[in-house]
């Protein structure tokens, strides 16, 4: 296996459109990384530019210790799995499996034990004499994976492969993505627009918006500490809610919103040069709850209430802000009642309204 380094890399299109600006990180020996972000992002362009299918503008991309811009693709040492599975629909699972070893010249004994430990590895053994039209959506992108695996690379490069899945089928191969990068100890690059999937298989993310890169750490670190408003907003399901108003000391922490609102932050870091300034609040699902008889809150309506079995999603209107929280299984009133909320303010995130940095 190899590193991956990624130093200043540029991707300018004819059009003059810039795909990707100064991207620089490190995938380590060994490291499962996920590169997310919305559609249009750059995340599809770095990895086309790691594997040689993309011109590189500027920058340089380094496998191991050696630069490969100039390097064939087919000489760089990769193996990429693709949203499409790409298999040959007149070949057989056990064919497709073969076809790039023998096109590479390997003698027929390790072609024979590649496939058949690729085929062990990915529960392929009994549809091995199957043609892909015969299989379900998750058991050809297994074939797509062990297409990838019997290479033997470098590095895997994996581009969205699990979004033409249902459900279902998505968790259930997500979960056989992280038990083999387990098994193999191999260096992965995976690229997803679903931030669960990120969140699930990474050990650390790459957030991408624009073409430039926007924070890198674990999943954990992302979700608890965002650098700024953009990755506060993009990570997290349901979505962070967002608030903006004047900061004041008011025997304890208020955030004052334009409408007159006060929404208590007693206990909240109060962030530098914070009271007395214009700031965007950002409070996740789970730390909106129910206040207690009592306890300082504010009151919003009901717009409507999303029972999913294990938890409630409460769509709220403060006036004209939505919010969504997220609360324990419980009867409700109404749509169109009134609950007294609170913020749990020591897990509040504060951003420049301005400059969307975290404060």
């Amino acid at each position: 296996m190899a590193s991956v380094r990624l130093d200043n890399l540029r991707k300018v299109f004819d059009n003059g459109q810039i795909g990707v600006d100064d991207a620089s990180f490190t995938v380590e020996d060994g490291e499962l990384m996920v590169l997310v972000g919305p559609s249009g992002c750059g995340k599809s362009t770095v990895l086309r530019m790691i594997a040689g299918l993309e011109e590189i503008t500027s920058g340089a991309v380094h496998i191991g210790d050696r630069r490969v811009n100039d390097v064939a693709p087919k000489d760089r040492d990769i193996a990429m799995v693709f949203q499409s599975y790409a298999l040959y629909p007149h070949m057989t699972v056990a064919e497709n499996l073969a076809f790039g070893l023998k096109l590479r010249g390997h003698d027929r004994q390790t072609v024979e034990r590649r496939v058949n430990a690729a085929a062990q590895m990915l529960g392929l053994e009994p549809m091995m004499g199957k043609l892909p039209k015969a299989m379900s959506g998750g058991q050809r992108q297994r074939v797509a994976l062990g297409r990838a695996l019997v290479r033997e690379p470098a590095v895997f490069l994996l581009d969205e492969p699990l979004s033409n899945l249902d459900a279902k089928l998505r968790h259930s191969m997500r979960t056989e993505i992280a038990r083999l990068h387990r098994k193999l100890g191999a260096t992965m690059i995976y690229v997803t627009h679903d931030q669960v999937e990120a969140m699930t298989l990474g050990q650390r993310i790459v957030v991408l918006k624009e073409g430039r890169v926007q924070q890198i750490d674990t999943p954990m670190a992302l979700y608890e500490r965002p650098a700024n408003l953009f990755v506060a907003g993009f990570l997290g399901s349901p979505a962070m809610n967002v608030l903006t108003g004047e900061l004041v000391d008011d025997d304890g922490l208020v955030l004052r919103l334009a409408d007159g609102t006060r929404l208590p932050l007693a206990g909240a870091r109060e962030p530098e040069e914070g009271a007395g300034r214009w700031l965007t609040a950002g409070i996740r699902p789970e730390h909106l709850r129910l206040a207690a008889p009592g306890e300082a809150g504010f009151e919003a309506r009901i717009d409507v209430v999303e029972p999913v079995g294990n938890e409630i999603f409460l769509n709220l209107a403060l006036n004209d802000i939505p919010l969504i929280a997220r609360i324990p299984p419980q009867p409700l009133p109404e749509r169109g009642a009134t609950l007294r909320m609170r913020l749990a303010a020591e897990r509040v995130h504060f951003f420049d309204p301005d400059s969307e940095l975290r404060l």
